[in-house]
């Protein structure tokens, strides 16, 4: 029987992780009654000057379901964000 040894394994975090945490908190603050019941991210496009991290969120409210496409655009040399959209989607 082959032994793993996961003491020594490290979790990376993804280039995205900060991104995605402001996106989930960005959104609980614009549907404070939505439950978060699902996240992605979709992906960055880079620019020269500023970047876009797309998030899409799955997102319940009462009886309804819904998704919520999240852009944070930043200026790459200092990741200052200049701009935070919202786009509902449905199903």
């Amino acid at each position: 029987m082959k032994e793993m040894a996961y003491a020594n394994t490290k979790l990376e975090v993804p280039p995205y992780a900060n991104w995605g945490k402001m996106a989930m908190q960005k959104t609980k603050e614009k549907y404070p009654n939505a439950d978060i019941i699902d996240y992605l991210h979709v992906g960055r496009k880079k620019g020269e000057q500023t970047s876009v991290e797309t998030f899409r969120l799955w997102l319940k409210e009462d009886q309804k379901e819904f998704g919520v496409n999240v852009d944070i655009e930043f200026e790459n040399e200092t990741e200052r964000v200049i701009k935070i959209s919202f786009k509902e989607i449905q199903g």
